[in-house]
């Protein structure tokens, strides 16, 4: 089956619900040459009004519905909408037409996918094949003449259908006669009312003019309402504006409450940590209550007084450092236990810059001294703290952070 771009409308629709009366193919031919255009002549009757989606296609005798098609060509609309009894043609190339020598017909196909005319079967073959002398067999004779009653068969029964439309046709005409008859009797009853209609008519146009009067009423009321949606809707502009406010002071108040939960717990963990210092003074007090304690009793066993100790720094007592490393200077306490000179007690020289002084420890010895002892100091205010100190030195540095 050939096929152009786009598909024909077909439907499912048998043979008994078609209407083949209604196109006449004219100047079919029995035979057409193959390799040869072929123009297919036919005529619209005049109770059949063509539409633009109509077709004819090429039908292999036997089909049963219009989607066995072979090929089909679109028709052309009448040129002369009054006129259109008028002969028409369309031409199917060669390309598309069938090969073999089966019969084939004519069908007109409107858009509905309904059959509404068929020719009579015709093949393809050559002309001269009616006098080439062919020599058959029984058997061959049998089954051709099985055919040609097959198809008498069939176009005995298109003609039957044919006589069968026409009658429908007929029927319906008289249908159509007794329906204008009773149009007429309608046409009369329209004009008695048509009569009653004009009376009705002048009384709509009064109510026309109180309409007129009750729009214009309506205008005025509809300009009033219009400023009145106006108001409301600025109103309702304010209110939403009221409300992104209070939803941003709630924000706001939010946030407040959250900083100020953040904040008394950290003046909580602050006061905490306040008073583990307290309590780490406290207790670092009275160590050194204990050892000022001890040390006045070490230097009175002694027989020295704490506020009179000077610094005795060793010059030339080598042995004595060598034997103890760990005090750079030696032991201030064996230098005085030795030194019984009353001039090593009022004046000393410092090994550093080697300038005397008379009492206290100089600059260059207690920065020394501090050097020596591991000690933590505040990179903010510079205060120091012993190694073993840890806790409190990190406590301090916290508390600038604060």
């Amino acid at each position: 089956m050939e096929q152009t771009l786009e598909d024909p409308p077909t439907s499912a629709v048998l043979l008994d619900h078609c209407h083949f009366s209604q196109v006449i193919f004219n100047s079919v031919e029995k035979f057409y040459v193959p390799g040869g255009d072929i123009t297919c002549h036919y005529t619209l009757t005049q109770h059949f009004i063509p539409r633009r989606k109509d077709w004819i296609g090429i039908f292999r005798v036997g089909w049963k519905t219009t989607r066995e098609y072979y090929t089909f060509m679109w028709v052309n609309l009448p040129v002369d909408p009054n006129n259109i009894s008028a002969k028409q043609e369309v031409q199917f190339k060669a390309y598309y037409l069938p090969k073999d020598d089966e019969y084939y017909q004519f069908c007109y196909v409107d858009q509905d996918g309904v059959v509404r005319g068929a020719s009579i079967p015709f093949q393809f073959r050559p002309e001269n094949e009616e006098d080439i002398l062919v020599v058959t067999t029984q058997e061959e004779l049998e089954t051709l003449q099985s055919i040609n009653k097959n198809l008498e068969q069939k176009v005995k029964e298109q003609k039957d259908y044919w006589e069968t439309e026409l009658l429908q046709l007929k029927e319906q005409n008289q249908k159509v006669s007794s329906e204008n008859e009773k149009m007429g009797m309608r046409v009369d009853q329209l004009q008695a009312q048509l009569s009653t209609q004009e009376t009705l008519v002048q009384e709509a146009q009064d109510k026309t003019e109180q309409l007129e009067h009750l729009k214009l009423e309506n205008g005025q009321l509809f300009l009033s309402l219009t400023e009145q949606r106006e108001h409301q809707k600025k109103l309702e502009q304010t209110v939403e504006e009221m409300k992104q406010k209070e939803m941003a002071a709630a924000k706001k108040q939010q946030e407040l409450m959250d900083e100020n939960f953040d904040l008394s717990r950290r003046l909580g963990e602050n006061k905490i940590i306040s008073d583990a210092l307290q309590r780490e003074k406290e207790r670092i007090e009275k160590e050194n209550d204990l050892l000022k304690k001890e040390n006045r009793r070490l230097l009175s066993y002694m027989g020295l007084d704490l506020d009179s100790l000077p610094y005795q720094v060793p010059t030339s007592d080598q042995e004595s450092a060598e034997q103890n490393p760990g005090l750079v200077y030696g032991n201030p306490y064996s230098g005085i236990q030795e030194s019984s000179s009353p001039s090593l007690l009022s004046i000393r020289k410092c090994p550093i810059c080697e300038s005397d002084f008379a009492d206290g420890i100089c600059d260059h010895i207690l920065e020394q001294q501090q050097m020596l002892t591991p000690c933590l100091k505040c990179p903010i205010c510079d205060k120091v703290f012993p190694e073993k100190e840890k806790q409190i030195f990190e406590d301090h540095v916290f508390c600038h952070s604060l």
